[in-house]
């Protein structure tokens, strides 16, 4: 009997383990497929031999500009804030245990958003400064949600209603920063905060790559403990996970990449929202998410990067999409979580 129990369970840990690699092989292979899409098409469609050439470093006419300088930034970016986008929404929301506790619903990525409008609207800064600004400001405002919601009995619902209202709250001072804006940098700051992959330079993508390089190993590298914080706190400690430095790291490292992200592109509106919950239905229960869902998170934005350039007569913003995406899906949970009587 317990040796057919012992087969069971390891038959069932073989299953769960082919499934991911099947799910991340399909998702890594639509990643790339959409990554050559986006050099391939443009205003002028080159053969993927082309494409090839000009990434080897040879200089052809027309195609080395609109790839090299053009395309290719833009993809890479594209991919990098995708994945970070997806892998720190997914840890939020495993952390805390409710697919409403994403970074851009609970305040955080407006708070990197307020930081990097500093610079740019007030201060007139840019490049390097911009970022370090935008993490700093990610991470304050992180922690005033988490101190604030510890205030009296913590729970993750009160933690999402109080990120929320500290979201209005610097949407507010976002928008008083653009009426007292000069009316020449109004139209940019416009498109920044919609979510935007145009105007990315290569130069841009080397740091973005370490950060989410970097961090992203981390929260990988973490994601056995999550998986045990998933069982709750008096859980955890009784298997030996120091439950504090486990969070603090995680959300420390998934704020990171979403304020990095956030001051290259802007808030590209629920990616890390979508990204985790559809990483997990992929999986399955109880597989590591973290990985998958960073792949969703760069399908999402490379997919509605194509459709925002090519599908429509006008060209939109990246994050015009992903709301136009994400929008129904916070309805639809919040009507599923209002009928079947969950907290937030």
């Amino acid at each position: 009997m317990i040796e057919n129990n012992f087969s069971n369970i390891k038959a069932g840990y073989r299953r769960r383990k082919y499934r991911w690699m099947m799910v991340t092989l399909f998702l890594g292979v639509l990643t790339l497929a959409l990554c050559i899409s986006l050099l391939l098409m443009g205003n002028t469609i080159y053969p993927i031999s082309v494409v090839i050439r000009v990434l080897m470093g040879e200089q052809i006419q027309g195609a080395s500009f609109a790839i090299g300088t053009l395309r290719l930034p833009r993809m890479l970016a594209g991919l990098l804030v995708g994945i970070a986008f997806g892998m720190a929404g997914s840890t939020f929301q495993t952390i805390l245990r409710n697919p409403l506790a994403s970074p851009d619903i609970i305040g955080v990525t407006v708070g990197s958003s307020v930081g990097a409008m500093v610079c740019i609207l007030l201060l007139k800064m840019s490049g390097t400064t911009v970022s370090v600004v935008a993490v700093i400001s990610g991470l304050i405002v992180a922690a005033l949600i988490y101190m604030l919601s510890k205030v009296g009995k913590f729970s993750g619902g009160k933690l999402i209603l109080i990120g929320i209202g500290i979201q209005a709250m610097l949407k507010a001072v976002i928008s008083f920063l653009l009426l007292r804006a000069p009316q020449h940098d109004v139209p940019a700051a416009y498109r920044w905060l919609s979510g935007s992959l145009n105007g990315i330079q290569m130069v841009s993508i080397p740091k973005l790559f370490f950060v989410v390089i970097f961090f992203g190993l981390i929260i990988i590298l973490l994601g056995r403990h999550l998986r045990i914080l998933e069982l709750g706190e008096q859980s955890a400690i009784t298997l030996g996970v120091r439950t504090d430095l486990v969070r603090l790291l995680l959300i420390l490292s998934s704020v990171v990449l979403i304020a990095y992200a956030t001051a290259i592109t802007g808030p590209i509106s629920f990616v890390a929202f979508l990204a985790g919950p559809i990483a997990s239905k992929l999986v399955g229960m109880g597989a590591p998410s973290e990985f998958p869902a960073g792949l969703v998170g760069a399908i999402l934005v490379l997919g509605a990067d194509l459709i925002g350039q090519f599908a429509f007569s006008t060209r939109f913003p990246v994050g015009v999409i992903t709301g136009i995406l994400g929008a129904p899906y916070l309805i639809i949970l919040l009507i599923r979580t209002n009928r079947t009587g969950g907290a937030v």
